[in-house]
């Protein structure tokens, strides 16, 4: 694991400072932590996305969707009102695994597909920190899918957000786990015969509290999802469609692209009929157990039509939706699934409390020295 560093004014994420209460955050060396605002000036002093920009180069190559997503991220993190020595972006390997040194907040680059066992700790350790996870599909839901697994169906409080391009990016070229059926690489020359993962599929079998959607070029969505998700208490996914430019090109273009994207996306609102097309005229109906596209008129009028409940409990509706796939579907973007229970953190702290108060607070050298123990000589 790497403790990054990329201060930019004495309050970001370098690795000898604190982490919001004193405690060293990184190699060891004494902590060195700024004094805090007074309750007037922290009302006044208010955050904008340059102070969450650090003075780090972006290393990405030129084109690739994971700028946009990089700067939707800076531009919604004032929003929430947490200081930046609270705030943690951690990641996997993978070309996403670079956007940690780019937030001027603290951070973790850690080993392939464990960046959620991190977070866990972090969460347990420290619960009052914003955590967030940035990991890609192979680094997610290949060597990783494990631990993300765990870290939803524990509801533990991350905002995991998973760039997904089909494609091994950081390694040139190789079929991902969400490659489709066919697919040509390096890897595959004669075209992968591995049926894809649905990543919105695992999250939601997970029971992750929190499960969205968002491309990357819809940059008023994508801000739009990723506050959301940083406003969630509980585990939450989110989804990023991500071009890669290099070695998979326009893996998303028919369907998200300016021209198109109206008649073949579906853009979910809680509570609202599920209707699409530029001339808002097709809507999803449920027929029998499976969801059919109709268009309105002759009969068919907007009660027919699925209304999107985003807050059901059951997932049966959101896990319809996320295997809802072009060209036989609009392609879904937004919230499938918000619910509230609670928190990993939460309920580790009440069995705690509870120990606590029937036995007392405890002597662990007392502990250490119970039971059949002795000394060598």
């Amino acid at each position: 694991m790497t403790d990054i560093a990329t201060p930019t004014n004495g309050t970001g994420g370098g690795n000898s400072q604190t982490a919001g209460n004193g405690q060293a955050a990184g190699n060891g060396q004494a902590p060195v932590a700024d004094a805090p605002l007074s309750p007037e000036n922290a009302a006044i002093i208010k955050l904008s996305r340059k102070d969450f920009v650090s003075d780090q180069e972006v290393r990405w190559c030129p084109g690739c969707g994971d700028y946009s997503i990089l700067a939707q991220t800076q531009k919604v993190m004032p929003d929430f009102g947490y200081p930046r020595e609270n705030i943690v972006f951690i990641s996997g390997i993978g070309c996403s695994g670079r956007l940690p040194y780019y937030m001027n907040t603290y951070g973790f680059h850690t080993i392939h597909g464990r960046a959620p066992t991190l977070a866990t700790g972090l969460k347990a350790a420290r619960p009052d920190l914003m955590v967030w996870v940035i990991t890609g599909d192979g680094d997610a839901l290949s060597i990783g899918g494990n631990h993300v697994l765990h870290s939803m169906r524990r509801n533990v409080d991350i905002r995991m957000v998973m760039f997904n391009n089909r494609i091994y990016g950081l390694t040139k070229g190789q079929a991902s786990p969400t490659s489709e059926i066919g697919k040509k690489t390096k890897s595959t020359p004669a075209g992968t015969i591995d049926t894809p993962i649905i990543p919105l599929s695992i999250a939601l079998a997970a029971e992750a509290t929190f499960v969205a959607r968002s491309v990357d070029t819809h940059t008023d969505h994508l801000q739009e999802t990723l506050e959301r998700a940083g406003r969630h208490h509980g585990s939450a996914f989110v989804e990023v469609l991500q071009n890669c430019n290099i070695f998979n090109d326009g893996a998303f273009r028919d369907f998200t692209e300016r021209d198109v994207r109206e008649d073949r996306m579906l853009v979910l609102r809680h509570g609202e009929p599920m209707i699409f097309g530029k001339d808002r005229d097709r809507g999803i109906r449920l027929n029998g157990l499976h969801p059919e596209v109709v268009k309105l008129g002759d009969g068919v009028t907007e009660a027919d039509l699925l209304v999107h409940d985003e807050n059901a409990e059951d997932p049966f509706l959101a896990y319809m939706l996320s295997r809802m796939t072009y060209p036989d579907f609009p392609v879904p973007v937004g919230v499938f699934r918000r619910v509230e229970r609670p928190t990993h953190d939460q309920l580790m702290l009440a069995q705690v409390d509870d120990a606590i108060t029937r036995s007392g607070e405890g002597d662990l050298h007392k502990l250490l020295h119970s039971g059949e123990t002795w000394v060598a000589s």
